[in-house]
């Protein structure tokens, strides 16, 4: 479990998030959602150790996350997996070395233990066989899969995704959304998503979180979605026709 308590963001005079108080579920995956500039990705940074709130706490199961000093924080930061919306992965490493960085750079495995990891997290995201390719060679939807791979070799206990599907097609979406999910399930992780895509919510979203201008506006499951009154969350949610017709259909059966 991860919580926010009472956050506070700004950065001058501009007030980012407002007094945030959430709890993202352990073996779930938790959705932050909204608008450009609603303080999403902030938040994200936030509960990762990226960025120190102006005020307020974060909890990893008992311990106060904002409290820890260098090498407590390392400690918590070696059960973290983190997928970066570009995937981010170093262009001069081979797929193989990319994957293995965080274990060469947080244990003291021995190399044959490192390749077995990295194999075994490479079959996990249907990549067997592509350790030698190069980011370059491969494509945007590998890349993603090359990004969760790397982002589960230390067996986390938290995993925090920025936008994973950006800039991938429908199809691959799907996929990496699938992908996600089985992994959350299959190792209880506390996952945590950044997300606009509305097929991830309405997919994967176990608890879904919906921000707005630096403040909390809404917070449900997908089958909430549908029935809600909030409009705040309407007006996000349902701007797409397809979408409306949709809830259209669902609230009359």
């Amino acid at each position: 479990m991860i919580a926010a308590k009472n956050i506070y963001k700004s950065f001058d005079d501009n007030d980012v998030l407002k007094d945030i108080n959430i709890e993202f579920e352990t073996g779930r995956c938790n959705l932050i959602i909204g608008r450009s500039g609603a303080g999403k990705t902030v938040l994200l940074k936030i509960l990762a150790g990226l960025l120190k709130p102006t005020k307020g706490e974060v909890w990893y199961d008992d311990v106060n996350f904002c409290k820890l000093n260098k090498f407590q924080i390392r400690e918590i930061r070696m059960q973290v997996g983190m997928l970066f919306q570009g995937s981010a992965l170093f262009d001069s490493m081979s797929v193989e070395d990319n994957i293995r960085f965080p274990l060469d750079m947080f244990t003291n495995k021995t190399r044959k233990e490192r390749d077995d990891r990295v194999n075994y997290c490479l079959e996990r995201v249907n990549l067997a066989g592509n350790n030698k390719k190069f980011p370059s060679e491969i494509s945007g939807g590998m890349q993603k899969r090359v990004g969760i791979a790397r982002a589960i070799v230390l067996n986390p206990k938290y995993l925090f995704c920025d936008e994973p599907n950006s800039g991938l097609d429908p199809k691959t979406s799907i996929l990496i959304d699938k992908l996600i999910d089985s992994i959350t399930e299959e190792n209880h992780i506390t996952t945590i998503i950044n997300t606009h895509d509305m097929n991830s919510v309405m997919e994967i979203g176990d608890r879904i979180n919906l921000l707005s201008l630096g403040n909390l506006a809404w917070s449900g499951n997908k089958a909430d979605v549908l029935e809600s009154n909030n409009e705040t969350l309407k007006d996000f949610i349902f701007a797409s026709p397809f979408l409306q017709k949709l809830r259209e259909t669902a609230l009359k059966g």
